[in-house]
């Protein structure tokens, strides 16, 4: 069995992501690993050379930032590190620049990668998904947020990231997953108040104008976390390969951010309440149908 590793990566320093971290948490797992790496203007190039040169592959790209509507220009590099994946690999995993997996679920998805390769009717694996938000102390826990993503794919042709690269497709159709017991640490929402609003800006450039993005978010020194919903006490570990960027953060609240974030509106809290309560996510968004 053949597993290759792939992610996009573009000023993963300026944006401080985690992005040696992402690839460190699933490289054991992989034969091999396929960066596209975008047209920096920082040392990210240097910083993905010096992580393991004899597994990991860089095709160097340019980014396409006429596409700009819904955020196409993602898919686009995510497509153009599958291109560069060879035909005989079994399985993809999937790694954003500001996600990791911990080492405790690696056994897990290697052994469901062995199960499920001969089973046609699987044709991705469905993980589940932590979204830290503000510091590593706190997870962002509400419908706002998505819960579940297609992160580790069988080479089938065909396959392509959709819309704006948060999940994928087979010739347009959804992909037939099976729901695994294993998470993703999304931690691209992990910055001081500065940098968080810093973040909402740089993020929505590829979404929207510039005109609108100084409209809906001028420049500000604080962060008023209305994107987070609804932030819960984290309780468990991080992956060993987070530690030390853990150990540097240089930055503290002094107020239990739980209390911080607004309330719902009586719709979202309803709904909220009603997953509480039973598990189920009412109309909730799935670009994928699970069938195992």
């Amino acid at each position: 069995m053949k597993v290759t590793g792939f992610t996009f990566l573009r000023n993963a320093i300026i944006n401080d992501y985690p992005a040696k971290e992402a690839i460190l948490s699933i490289l054991p797992l992989c034969d091999d690993f396929v960066v596209a790496l975008g047209n920096s203007t920082d040392e990210t190039a240097a910083l993905v050379k010096s992580i393991e040169p004899k597994k990991i592959r860089v095709i160097d790209t340019i980014w396409d930032e006429s596409i700009r509507e819904g955020g196409r220009v993602f898919a686009d590099e995510t497509n153009k590190a599958i291109a560069a994946i060879s035909k005989d690999t079994d399985w993809m995993i999937y790694i954003q620049g500001d996600e990791a997996i911990h080492e405790d679920y690696l056994p897990l998805i290697k052994k469901e990668m062995e199960l499920e390769l001969g089973n046609h009717n699987v044709e991705a694996l469905l993980l589940k998904y932590k979204h830290f938000y503000a510091s590593y102390d706190y997870l962002a826990e509400s419908r706002r947020w998505y819960r579940r993503e297609v992160r580790i794919l069988k080479n089938l042709p065909g396959i392509h990231s959709y819309r704006d690269a948060q999940g994928f497709r087979i010739d347009n159709r959804k992909l037939k997953v099976k729901l695994i017991d294993a998470y993703i640490y999304h931690y691209g929402w992990v910055k001081p108040p500065k940098g968080l609003q810093g973040k909402v800006r740089n993020f929505n450039q590829f979404y929207q104008t510039e005109e609108w993005i100084e409209e809906n978010y001028p420049v500000q020194k604080t962060f008023d976390m209305h994107n987070a919903d609804r932030l819960v006490h984290f309780k468990g570990t991080h992956p060993k390969v987070m530690e030390q960027r853990i150990a540097a953060a240089n930055w503290t609240f002094e107020k239990d951010l739980t209390k911080e974030t607004p309330k719902m509106n009586f719709r979202r809290k309803l709904l909220q309440k009603i997953e509480d309560l039973t598990g189920l996510r009412l109309f909730e968004y799935r670009n994928y149908k699970i069938v195992k």
